[in-house]
């Protein structure tokens, strides 16, 4: 049988395809975003941090992952580099990146580095071995010291601190391990330190507090004064008495743990991220996943940032009252 169309039944034959490609066009624009957080080592506070966020956030069409990395320096590379959508980093190495200062003099401005959260304050540990006698940081001269690898914020900041308090790389003896190494070396007797800028309680540290035990360094004093001084993304901080088993608490440092990303990132992917991150459900996952997750507050989401919001999350914190 032959059938026959009308110029009217063919335009609205057209009109039902055109639909129809209109909404398949929509499903594939509606494809699920992968979204990584660079991280840090699986032994520090940065990786169980972002594990709970990128869980508690993902859902629909957005599925975030925490990726194990070198930590702050390593995070902002991989970022401008498009091998991660964002990452953990120190407020100072973020402003760094930013500007082209400090570890960044001389190198090309992350001008596309953007904020989404200021995170936790992250404390500076200088972890010795029980029985080592030293009393300051000066006190670590000759000593065997780890200050964490290339592409992290404890290198960094362990230079600097060192520095404050008179004592180069050339008056110690330097190595350049993860934690994970430096609490072997120190178990082992073959170092006597490491420092690692971290938040407490640290996964790594509680552990070794319950096998062979160690002590922190304070940092206070002149020396301290001087950092705070001289870096404004210093904070005086403590970590208490049993923090960590049969250690005593000691004055020290912190610096904000920041989540960032790039502008290259669309403004309604990083919406619904920063919009998970204060869901009623990432708010449980955090107090119940690790006790730095308590630290996470809405409250402080954009205290300390040193670099522009991204429009994706600043939208979020007008609508939230957080900015005017």
């Amino acid at each position: 049988m032959t059938i026959y169309l009308t110029r009217r039944d063919a335009m609205k034959g057209a009109a039902a395809l055109a639909a129809a490609m209109g909404a398949g066009a929509g499903t594939a624009l509606a494809q699920t975003q992968f979204f990584r957080i660079g991280t840090g080592g699986t032994g520090g506070t940065y990786y169980p941090i972002g594990g709970i966020i990128a869980n508690a956030i993902s859902g629909g069409t957005l599925n975030a992952s925490a990726v194990a990395s070198n930590g702050s320096v390593a995070n902002v590379n991989a970022i401008v580099g498009g091998a991660m959508e964002s990452g953990f980093s120190q407020a100072d190495v973020a402003s760094w990146a930013y500007t082209g200062t400090g570890i960044y003099e001389g190198k090309a401005k992350v001008t596309e580095l953007r904020a989404i959260a200021n995170l936790y304050p992250e404390s500076v540990h200088i972890v010795i071995k029980k029985g080592l006698g030293a009393k300051t940081v000066a006190d670590l001269k000759g000593k065997r010291v780890s200050i964490d690898e290339p592409g992290s914020g404890t290198l960094i900041n362990a230079k600097a601190i060192l520095a404050s308090f008179g004592i180069t790389e050339k008056d110690i003896k330097p190595e350049y391990l993860k934690q994970q190494q430096s609490i072997d070396k120190l178990k082992d007797g073959t170092l006597d330190a490491y420092v690692q800028t971290t938040g407490y309680p640290q996964g790594a540290l509680t552990e070794l507090a319950t096998t062979n035990g160690f002590e922190l360094l304070s940092i206070d004093g002149e020396g301290a004064a001087k950092l705070l001084k001289e870096f404004k993304f210093f904070s005086a901080d403590e970590i208490p008495d049993g923090t960590y088993k049969d250690v005593k608490g000691v004055k020290t440092l912190s610096v904000g743990a920041q989540w960032v990303t790039t502008e290259k990132i669309p403004t309604d992917v990083v919406y619904a991220v920063t919009k998970g991150l204060w869901s009623e459900k990432t708010r449980a996952a955090l107090d119940g996943g690790h006790a730095k997750g308590k630290a996470i507050q809405k409250a402080t989401a954009i205290a300390g940032i040193g670099i522009p919001l991204h429009p994706g999350a600043e939208k979020f914190y007008k609508e939230a009252g957080l900015i005017k």
